[in-house]
Formats: structure tokens, C-alpha cells, sequence
């Protein structure tokens, strides 16, 4: 009898323990989530000023301009990681169309406004890249604590489930390259 209430008890200690754990880390992978979520946010809100500060330069470039706000308005509209990497990507994918045409224009590379507003980008891109990888990071962390045995019992019990990555692909370190340029 003493024997089975001490089973008990070491059990219920090693539940409580691992849903603890996968609730900190839930949580962790959530706050870093918000984190990037912040700094998108803020790069969302730098591209407006981008796009008219290229207008003015190169206003006949419209069909590139729409295109960077269109993107723009689907990233912002995405939710998940998967999603919000997907739209990333295709805004990346913009950028670097608009960058290219910035190129050919060097009165715009030498406007003050454009500069303070690609040194903004840097640091914004530079930012997202320090917290997508914190993320990822936290989900790994968490994700494994779902799947290694004994915490995936605990896990699959009270519905922890694996979450997404943030992965963004090449066009994330081709568009650095290219607003590197612009120093």
C-alpha cells in the first residue's frame, strides 16, 4: 500500500515536472514569436517611407513600388511562422527588384533620407535575424521536449504540440547584400 501511494507520488512529481517544463518552453517559443513579430512590425512600417522616398526618383517605376506595398500588406496579414516565412519570402523577393532599380539611379543612393532609411532597414533586418534564430532556438528546444520519451507521453497527454520554425530562405541574405550596398 505504501508502496503504491510512493509509486503514485514519484509519478504525479514526474508529470508535473515535465508539464512545467513544456509550458515554460511554450511559452518561450511564444515571447520570442512576439519578439520577431515586433520587429517585422517596425520594418512594415519603414517600407511606406522607402517606397515614396524611391517615387520621387523614380515615379514611372510604379508597377515595382505597387508590388513592395502589395507584398508588404500580405506579410502583415500573415499569422504563422509558416505563413509569415512564406510571405517573407515573396517580400524579399520584391525588395531585391527594388533595390536593383535603385541602382540605376545614384541620385537616389546619395539622398539623405534614403540612407537614414536603408540604415534603418540594416539594423531592422539584422534585428529579425537575431530573433528568428533565438526563436528557432526556443521551438527546437520545446519541440524535442515533445518528441523525446518520457516528456512526449506528458506532452501528447495534455496536447503539447510541435511548433513551426521561422525559416526564411536565401532571398533574406541576398536582400543584406544588397542593402549593404547602399552604405
Amino acid at each position: 500500500m505504501i508502496a503504491g501511494i510512493a509509486g503514485l507520488a514519484v509519478f504525479t512529481i514526474v508529470v508535473i515536472i515535465f508539464y512545467n517544463r513544456l509550458v515554460r518552453l511554450r511559452y518561450a517559443a511564444l515571447q520570442s514569436w512576439s519578439d520577431i513579430d515586433v520587429h517585422l512590425k517596425k520594418r512594415y512600417e519603414l517600407l511606406p517611407n522607402l517606397v515614396e522616398t524611391v517615387k520621387a526618383y523614380a515615379s514611372h517605376e510604379s508597377t515595382t513600388l505597387a508590388n513592395v506595398i502589395e507584398r508588404r500588406a500580405m506579410a502583415m496579414k500573415a499569422t504563422t511562422p509558416g505563413e509569415k516565412a512564406r510571405a517573407e519570402r515573396m517580400l524579399a523577393e520584391t525588395l531585391q527588384v527594388l533595390f536593383a532599380l535603385v541602382e540605376a539611379y545614384p541620385e537616389l543612393k546619395a539622398d539623405k533620407h534614403f540612407q537614414q532609411l536603408m540604415t534603418q532597414m540594416r539594423e531592422l533586418e539584422d534585428n529579425i535575424e537575431y530573433a528568428r534564430r533565438y526563436y528557432n532556438a526556443m521551438v527546437r528546444d520545446y519541440n524535442i521536449v515533445t518528441e523525446v520519451f518520457p516528456s512526449n507521453i506528458v506532452a501528447s497527454a495534455f496536447s503539447f504540440a510541435p511548433q513551426e520554425f521561422f525559416e526564411l530562405e536565401a532571398p533574406d541574405i541576398e536582400r543584406k547584400q544588397v542593402a549593404a550596398r547602399f552604405v
